[in-house]
């Protein structure tokens, strides 16, 4: 009988998911643990314009307290999941909640640069609990509930960050920031605790060993590529440490891919990337990363603008992170609606679908931007887009690498979406600095048409990712009656 060669199927050659009392517990205790470790990429953005005041240093220092978090999480989510890969997926994840916990408690009992940064630094590659959680879905819950807790999974990389703003906002308001940290160290160690408890331990390690050189070759391209692009509004696009670290970055990751072709047990098999199916959903995640991010830098600073502008909303921190705070929600609402949806019409054109609703958010935006309730409707489409897009990349992943390498794939196509915010975070910085007009005092303050342009660049980024996610082949329809090709054995263009 023909099955969808579209939708989700279980790979012949995983391995047997073991019993899972409760599938449901485990699902939920994932995605809190996914939530927890995305939360803290933005749990300081309330308070960075007092870091400098706060941790007694230099506005230019105390940014990097916002980046480093971001170039960890970049680095640690594939070289986690290639870990799961070898070591097994749940002692990584244990191992990353503790690292969460370490890096909390650290920032928490901190008031200078030098160890905020560390436990900044910390938290950031706790972020490789995402990778590895989604990765391993498939093999601890029944194949009825897998295509949703996959979606849902994959969506805590978007609503941490869409939760964690005004979460901040509100904790800082009632007491000391410290306290954001202290919060961030209860959540890891619950977490710790239940997923020792509640996950089931799956024996899914594999021989072989880890490819040290190839993860620092990839930890230094990276962060030599990233700092360039986040830096690029500070230091700007034509100076020489931009241009320098960026031509850097690229240089190193060329090196690093002539060696990892040369390995016979590669941190990241860049041939299985190299195919149709992968290599179009990683791109897909940069312009769909490029999109999200997009609209948690613009929107705050339009809700925050002053009315005398004509333009601006006049809202406080905690009032806008409220007026995106549904965002969050609808982000998880959407999830199961994507798993549905992958389902019934297939992981492809669902992504197709999620991209085509963000790119739709940003045209909305562009007329609708008077009000603070125009911008929580403009807020909760792209939110809706994103969670569907962003449920879809994972199963489109696992569906076409095999199983021992389901960690370190899931880790680099969530890499690629961290490119895509770090890229659009510069783009949507420049953007609004080079469009502005006197505010006063000396201040600059972007101009509406600045606005309005980060929106349609944000739509052009989303329409892309339409283009680029309808070239994922599709899967063949097989015959599942004995004897016949394993389900999901095919793939062709189209």
């Amino acid at each position: 009988m023909p099955i969808d060669k579209d939708s989700p199927v279980p790979s012949p050659t995983a391995p047997a998911a073991p019993r899972t009392p409760n599938p449901r517990l485990a699902i939920a205790v994932l995605c809190i643990g996914g939530l927890t470790a995305a939360l803290t990429q933005t749990l300081v953005i309330p308070i960075q314009s007092d870091l400098p005041r706060l941790l007694d240093t230099s506005a230019a220092n105390a940014a990097w307290v916002v980046t480093v978090t971001l170039l960890a999480g970049a680095v640690s989510m594939p070289i986690a999941g290639r870990l799961a890969d070898l070591f097994g997926k749940k002692r990584v994840m244990v191992a990353t909640s503790a690292i969460l916990l370490v890096g909390s408690a650290l920032v928490a009992m901190s008031s200078t640069l030098v160890p905020v940064l560390a436990g900044r630094a910390l938290q950031g590659l706790a972020m490789g609990f995402i990778p590895v959680g989604i990765s391993m879905i498939r093999q601890i819950v029944p194949p009825h509930l897998a295509g949703g807790a996959v979606a849902a999974m994959s969506a805590t990389l978007g609503v941490g960050g869409a939760i964690g703003l005004p979460l901040s906002a509100w904790i800082v308001e009632v007491g000391d920031w410290h306290a954001l940290f202290w919060v961030s160290t209860g959540l890891a160690a619950g977490v710790m605790v239940l997923t020792a408890v509640a996950i089931p331990h799956v024996h899914d390690g594999g021989k072989g060993h880890f490819d040290l050189v190839g993860a620092l070759g990839l930890a230094v391209g990276l962060v030599s590529l990233l700092v360039g692009v986040s830096k690029a509004t500070t230091w700007g696009w034509a100076d020489a440490r931009t241009l320098g670290a960026i031509a850097a970055g690229v240089l190193v990751l060329l090196v690093w891919g002539v060696f990892e072709l040369r390995q016979a047990e590669p941190l990241v098999d860049l041939r299985a990337t190299a195919k149709l199916p992968v290599l179009m959903t990683n791109l897909a995640a940069v312009a769909v990363g490029f999109g999200m991010m997009a609209q948690a830098i613009v929107v705050p600073q339009l809700l925050q603008l002053p009315e005398a502008t004509g333009y601006g909303l006049g809202q406080s921190i905690l009032a806008a992170g409220l007026w995106m705070a549904p965002g969050g929600l609808v982000m998880m609402l959407f999830a199961p609606v994507s798993g549905r949806l992958i389902s019934t019409i297939g992981a492809r054109v669902t992504l197709m679908i999620g991209a085509a609703v963000l790119g739709g958010g940003y045209l909305v935006a562009y007329v609708l931007m008077d009000a603070p309730w125009q911008l929580l409707l403009v807020s909760c489409i792209l939110s809706a887009g994103v969670g569907i897009g962003y449920a879809a990349m994972p199963t489109l992943i696992l569906d076409a690498v095999p199983p021992r390498e389901a960690g370190a794939a899931v880790g680099l196509n969530a890499l690629m979406r961290s490119v895509g915010t770090t890229v659009s975070a510069a783009v949507m910085g420049t953007l609004l600095t080079s469009n502005t007009m006197p505010a006063g005092n000396g201040f600059e303050i972007p101009t509406e048409g600045a606005f309005q342009l980060c929106f349609l660049v944000g739509a052009i980024a989303a329409f892309a990712g339409v283009a680029i996610a309808a070239l994922i082949p599709k899967r063949k329809a097989v015959d599942a009656t004995p004897g016949s090709e394993p389900v999901g054995a095919g793939l062709t263009a189209g």
